[in-house]
């Protein structure tokens, strides 16, 4: 990934972690294209405060990723408007509780889409552009793919999926593309009804004592995909060493 301006598509990326690992690649000279599915108003106010930061440097896409047959024209819209592909940061996901005794197949292929085959057939798609920038792949899991969250059995086996998704790319697409993963632990955010743990239950069960930020994910985002160049296959923790004490 040799381009000074690399281009990186975000999925997801008009609020929360999405939008900070925006800001922060973009802080980082990357150009962008924001993947949104309903955020419409958030896109536009993300992308034009990137924009007044440095002209043309972020593009809207506006896409169902659950619509695989248009995962195509999603990137060949990012190829033509900035002519090249370097990274794809599959951040877009679902998350809701779904106790055994209630879960539905509606759900369960709800979450599967969202969470694991969405992020495969867009690296698919993406994946001709990408090997001929030597470009980078970086998918956002959960650490609750390796340990069950209770009562989100669903969520969980999708994010267990997509990190073998992670590894099964980063065998097929080597050695030209890289592909990691970052697993964030819970990142608590006011406005997110469907949060799973308290402040209270994160401090006293994380090794560090205290909650992350989504600028700690966008961090280990950006070192995965633009400086980790022997890196594949990673799936790097990023969770204060909450793992240690479930």
């Amino acid at each position: 990934m040799s381009e000074p301006h690399p281009v990186i598509l975000i999925t997801g990326a008009a609020r929360r972690v999405g939008a900070a690992i925006a800001r922060h690649l973009h802080a980082h000279g990357c150009r962008l294209v924001l993947h949104y599915r309903n955020s419409g108003s958030e896109a536009q106010a993300l992308a034009a405060e990137l924009n007044r930061e440095r002209a043309d440097s972020a593009l809207l896409v506006q896409a169902d990723l659950a619509e695989t047959a248009k995962l195509g024209a999603l990137i060949e819209r990012a190829v033509a408007h900035f002519g090249r592909l370097d990274g794809l940061v599959n951040n877009a996901s679902a998350f809701y509780a779904t106790p055994i005794e209630s879960a539905t197949q509606q759900q369960w292929d709800e979450l599967m889409n969202a969470n694991a085959k969405a992020p495969f057939f867009l690296a698919k798609a993406a994946a001709p552009h990408l090997r001929a920038s030597g470009g980078a792949i970086v998918n956002v899991i959960d650490i609750y793919a390796q340990r069950p969250l209770p009562r989100h059995p669903l969520y969980s086996t999708s994010k267990a999926a997509l990190s073998m998704v992670t590894l099964a790319l980063a065998q097929a697409l080597g050695p030209e593309i890289r592909v990691n993963a970052v697993a964030p632990g819970t990142v608590l955010w006011a406005d997110n009804p469907q949060r799973a743990e308290t402040v209270q239950q994160v401090e006293s069960g994380t090794a560090l004592r205290r909650v992350g930020s989504a600028h700690d994910v966008a961090v280990a985002v950006r070192f995965l995909l633009l400086d980790a160049r022997y890196s594949t296959g990673t799936i790097l923790r990023v969770d204060g060493g909450r793992l240690l004490a479930l």
